[in-house]
């Protein structure tokens, strides 16, 4: 047993456990892409024998799924599963949905609701536009928290410490206008701050932007909701509107959860 064991920040981690999860992150992150085992070995770093063995038993347990020629391999229908049960279960997400139909029926825009974990924004919930649906679900989509909206309000509520764990040494680009230089970010993380909420000027989406508010009933915040606008239907009065309305319900939000959750809102 030793020899499946490692030392990780102090707390000894099981390898086969890790792997089995950075594998199944690693297929999520594809999407519709399925990838060979060749390059699942060379992505994970684990020899193709060992991986090839556990492939084979998260596809017995359909967690892992192959096409017919077994030669190519994606995510299973039991992460499915697994990730409509944390939706299911989620003490706020109910409370939340109501305010997210009622805005995307007010200005028939699309409206998100993500969660801070770890670098990343996870996305939630995805209310549509009727003037633009995209091809596919955002649910459970991640994007790097610093080129969101969701993400950058999140930060913007934590200490230059806090922040540390949520953004990475390095910043990619996602899109031209993606900020990726820490001072540059810091300056608009503190902007955020002042400003109480949050936009992503093409950050990730190129033809958007994105505005957010923070969902205070967690200490520092961990969820936001955002609405995405085409920059050609945009105008200062539609934004100064938008924005309002939404600040109005980050309060309505508030009151709602905080009491109901007696104050601790488990996330």
């Amino acid at each position: 047993m030793a020899d499946n064991l490692e030392e990780t920040g102090g707390v000894r981690a099981v390898k086969s456990a890790v792997r089995t999860v950075e594998l199944l992150e690693y297929l999520a992150a594809r999407q519709n892409r399925p990838a060979r085992l060749r390059e699942l070995s060379e992505a994970l770093g684990v020899p193709r024998s060992s991986l090839h063995a556990l492939l084979r038993t998260l596809i017995k347990h359909g967690w892992v799924r192959a096409d017919a020629s077994g030669s190519m391999y994606g995510i299973g229908i039991r992460a499915l599963l697994a990730g409509t049960s944390y939706l299911d279960t989620d003490p706020c997400l109910p409370m939340v949905l109501p305010f997210l139909s009622q805005l995307r029926e007010q200005f028939d825009e699309t409206f998100h609701l993500g969660r801070l974990d770890g670098v990343d924004v996870v996305y939630l919930a995805t209310l549509e536009s009727s003037q633009y649906l995209r091809p596919y679900s955002r649910i459970g989509r991640r994007l790097p928290a610093y080129t969101t909206s969701l993400g950058k309000v999140l930060l913007a509520e934590r200490t230059p410490e806090q922040r540390r764990g949520h953004i990475p040494e390095t910043l990619v680009a996602l899109t031209p206008y993606t900020i990726v230089d820490h001072s540059a970010l810091d300056a608009e993380l503190e902007r955020t701050r002042k400003r109480g909420y949050a936009i992503d000027e093409q950050e990730n989406s190129l033809g958007l932007r994105c505005y957010a508010v923070a969902l205070h009933y967690a200490e520092p915040a961990t969820d936001a909701i955002s609405v995405s606008i085409p920059l050609a239907r945009l105008t200062p009065q539609r934004e100064l509107e938008v924005v309002e309305i939404m600040r109005q319900v980050q309060t309505k939000i508030a009151r709602l959860v905080n009491p109901m959750a007696g104050g601790h809102v488990w996330l």
